[in-house]
């Protein structure tokens, strides 16, 4: 026996599941409902977007939050109310980009990919280091992905509030911010061993969870054409992660040619990062109480390298043993 569709919900009946979570002084006049998504463009605040006959009213769109476009809204990426639950979803619609960007030397095409994510979200749906969320196909086959919204801050955000000075936050702070971060390179090698990867690793793609009190990598949609490393592209963002972290914050060259000058002047080529030619990977230079152990890892995403990690297991090795050494220096300071 075939189960018959389910009768498409009308006007009224979605007037009604919005009263109910919002209240009847909140329903709009008017709405479209939508269940083709291909121009994103045309959706607007409080339309309902119908998948599978689940129906999503739909808010605010979501900010980009890289290369100083902090403001600039994601109009693919929409904030929304699941109306069947009253829970709030992140929607992230079919969006087609693709750039070229240049990993030591080296040039890479980047390129979204709704089915890479979607794939990923099948792969991590017990991982708790990962946003959650199931993808559904919509009424003319766009890959739609419905993400469970956590609630917390940017784990980078976090880690800035932490010390009174870098002194302070190195010493008292970073060994627990060290162990948060051991345990995000653990979560990506979990997709490096299933021979998956995930494209677009920035610290503002990890989220501080408030409920489970865990950091989660969101955002996997990218994908790359690789040369000869699988994994080049996300061990450059983790090495990124790590200087940032290590310098709670980025230490940059302006910065320090305008208001530390001695330090400026003892700053070579080789001593910045690979990736961003304005910030200083050598942190040993501007802060000498940071151990060797931990410095030769931030020296592999350097200008002066030649030697880059090739996978998580290298790296997951040189972080722990200098997480040896900063629990020495922890405990010499307590």
């Amino acid at each position: 026996m075939t189960t018959p569709p389910a009768t498409p919900l009308q006007q009224a009946d979605i007037k009604e599941l919005i009263a109910l979570h919002a209240g009847r002084d909140r329903v709009p006049s008017h709405f479209n409902i939508i269940t083709d998504t291909s121009d994103f463009f045309k959706i607007e605040y409080n339309d309902v977007v119908l998948l599978g006959n689940e129906p999503y009213w739909m808010k605010r769109c979501e900010k980009e939050g890289r290369f100083g476009l902090d403001d600039e809204p994601k109009f693919w990426v929409r904030r929304a109310i699941e109306l069947t639950t009253g829970a709030t979803r992140i929607l992230k619609l079919v969006f087609f980009e693709e750039f070229q960007t240049m990993i030591a030397g080296v040039k890479m095409t980047c390129f979204r990919s709704p089915k890479k994510e979607a794939r990923l979200l099948d792969l991590v749906a017990e991982h708790k280091n990962f946003m959650h969320g199931r993808w559904i196909l919509d009424a003319v086959g766009n890959n739609v992905r419905i993400l469970e919204f956590i609630r917390g801050p940017r784990f980078d955000d976090v880690v800035a509030g932490y010390g009174s000075s870098h002194h302070d936050y190195f010493h008292n702070y970073f060994l627990k911010v060290l162990d948060h971060f051991i345990e995000l390179v653990e979560s990506v090698k979990f997709l490096h061993d299933q021979g998956e990867k995930h494209g677009d690793i920035r610290r503002d793609h990890i989220i501080w969870d408030e409920e489970r009190k865990v950091n989660r990598w969101i955002d996997f949609d990218y994908n790359f054409q690789q040369g000869e490393s699988l994994f080049s592209f996300d061990m450059q963002g983790l090495g990124n992660i790590l200087i940032f972290l290590a310098g709670r914050g980025d230490v940059l060259v302006p910065d320090l040619y305008h208001k530390q000058r001695a330090l400026f002047d003892t700053l070579w080529g080789e001593d910045l990062s690979i990736a961003y030619k304005n910030r200083v990977a050598n942190l040993q230079k501007i802060y000498p109480y940071i151990p060797d152990s931990l410095n030769r890892i931030l020296l592999h995403f350097s200008q002066g390298t030649n030697y880059f990690y090739e996978n998580t297991d290298q790296m997951l090795e040189d972080l722990n043993l200098a997480r040896t050494d900063i629990v020495a220096l922890t405990e010499r300071q307590s």
